[in-house]
Parts: C-alpha cells; sequence; structure tokens
C-alpha cells in the first residue's frame, strides 16, 4: 500500500495519467490550447479517487492544471511559430494585461469556495462550444480588433478567467480574435504562445494561493500544484504536440472549428456529469 491505494491501484493510475498526457499534448497541438480544459476534469476525478477534500479538491486540480501546461505550450508555440502564422504583436500587446490578470486569478484563489471554480469552468467552455459550433461567418463584432486600451482590458480578462479555469487561455483567445475576423489557424497559433504568458505565472500564483492550506493538501503537493500529477502528465504531453500542429495545418477552417466545438461540448457534459452525480 502506498498513500493508502495498493500498488496494482497505483499502476493503472499511472498508465491512466500517461495516456492522459498523451491525449492532452495532442489537442494542444491541433487547437493550440495548454490541455487544460481536459487536465482540470481528470486530475478532479483523481483527487476525488484519493480522498482529497471537496475545499482544496478543484483549486488543487487547476493549480496543477497551470504547471503542466508550461512545457506544453512552450513546444506548442515553437511549432506553431515555425509555421509563421503567430501573431507576434498582439501577444507582445497582451504580455503584461495578461499576467496581471492571471496574478488576480491567483489571488481570488485564496479565497473562493469550490463552486465558484467549478461553476465558472462549465460556462465559459459551454459558451466556446456554442460559439464554435453554430457562429456564422458574419457573427463578428469588428472587421479588425481594438487598439489600446479595450485591447489592454481584453488581455487582462483572458488572463484573469484562464487562472481561475486552470486553462492556457487557448479556447478563449479563439473565440476572441475569431470575432474579429482572423483566420483560425492564426488564433490556433497565437494561442499557443498565449499558453506560455498565463501557465508560469499562474503556476506560481497557485503555489502561493495553497501554501496556508498545506495540512489539507495530499502529499507531494506545492501549495495547489501536485507534484504526482505534473511527473506524469507532462513527458508523453509534450511527446505528441507536433503530430497534433500537423493535424490542424491540415484540416480545413470549418473542420477545425467543428472538431474543437464538439471536444469543448464533451469535456462540459461530462464535467458537469460528474459534479452533480
Amino acid at each position: 500500500m502506498f498513500l493508502g491505494m495498493s500498488y496494482e491501484a497505483l499502476a493503472l493510475l499511472a498508465i491512466g495519467l500517461l495516456i492522459a498526457g498523451a491525449t492532452t499534448g495532442f489537442f494542444a497541438g491541433v487547437f493550440g490550447v495548454g490541455g487544460g480544459i481536459i487536465i482540470v476534469p481528470v486530475l478532479y476525478e483523481l483527487f476525488r479517487a484519493l480522498g482529497v477534500i471537496d475545499e482544496v479538491r478543484m483549486p488543487l486540480a487547476v493549480g496543477t492544471s497551470l504547471a503542466i501546461i508550461i512545457p506544453t505550450s512552450i513546444r506548442s508555440f515553437r511549432a506553431h511559430r515555425e509555421k509563421g502564422v503567430v501573431d507576434t504583436e498582439l501577444l507582445k500587446a497582451w504580455a503584461i494585461p495578461v499576467i496581471i490578470g492571471v496574478i488576480g486569478g491567483s489571488l481570488i484563489a485564496r479565497v473562493a469556495p469550490p463552486a465558484f471554480f467549478k461553476s465558472l469552468f462549465a460556462v465559459i467552455a459551454a459558451f466556446t462550444s456554442f460559439r464554435l459550433l453554430f457562429a456564422k461567418d458574419n457573427w463578428v463584432l469588428e472587421s479588425d480588433m481594438p487598439k489600446g486600451l479595450w485591447l489592454k482590458i481584453y488581455g487582462f480578462v483572458i488572463g484573469l478567467l484562464s487562472s481561475l479555469m486552470g486553462i492556457g487561455g487557448g479556447q478563449l483567445c479563439n473565440v476572441y480574435m475569431m470575432l474579429y475576423r482572423r483566420p483560425i489557424h492564426q488564433a490556433v497559433a497565437t494561442s499557443s504562445g498565449l499558453g506560455v504568458l498565463i501557465s508560469i505565472p499562474g503556476a506560481l500564483g497557485y503555489i502561493y494561493a495553497g501554501w496556508p492550506k498545506m495540512d489539507l493538501l495530499p502529499p507531494f503537493s506545492l501549495g495547489f500544484v501536485s507534484l504526482i500529477g505534473l511527473v506524469l502528465f507532462t513527458p508523453t504531453s509534450m511527446l505528441v504536440v507536433p503530430y497534433g500542429v500537423k493535424l490542424a495545418h491540415r484540416l480545413s477552417k470549418r473542420k477545425l472549428e467543428v472538431a474543437f466545438g464538439c471536444f469543448l461540448l464533451i469535456v462540459v457534459l461530462r464535467f458537469l456529469w460528474t459534479t452533480l452525480s
């Protein structure tokens, strides 16, 4: 027995996490997301099985997700940048506002109840899925993105929401850019860079946020970051990212939108099922 589980159960758990890591890396490459939309529900169920109390279960899943996203996002961004479609000017304009938003989300994580994280996660993912599956080409706000203050406000909001959901900001950035007539392939590529800006300060912020609750957290936790989850997810997720990137650039615009929308819808339904059951 180890941590209250048999060695057979731990072996199965490790295999499951390695497979989930590979799936995460693949979707990170295809959709330009850091994988948090998959990681958070999986880790939530894992921590439930391990007996982690509800008070810290969801923020632990969110913080661990942000830590896992760091290497995945870096590799995804490098692969997309080689294709030459990343909007580097947008990333430069968003850098400071996004990081400020991430810090704000980390501070909220210290005091927010578990239901807050669950509700926010489901609502944002469901909205994103609806937009991708049912939106028409004329569902746009303007022909080009706003400049100045409004652009920075959008960056701040994306950073804030992403840190509270444990995601790399990919789905939020994708929807935002497409509302301003940016091609989805460029949106996906740029989102991968946004994941780097969000995940690093986000993970550090959740370590800080969870430090006062170390007595409630499972072994091998660093604040709201599980080192076990980080170690098991990372290797396979990084390994398969390039394959997802190759597929993303072969798909048509509409196929990529539908695939991303269906992917998000499945995750939302699964997350709601596990939350309500």
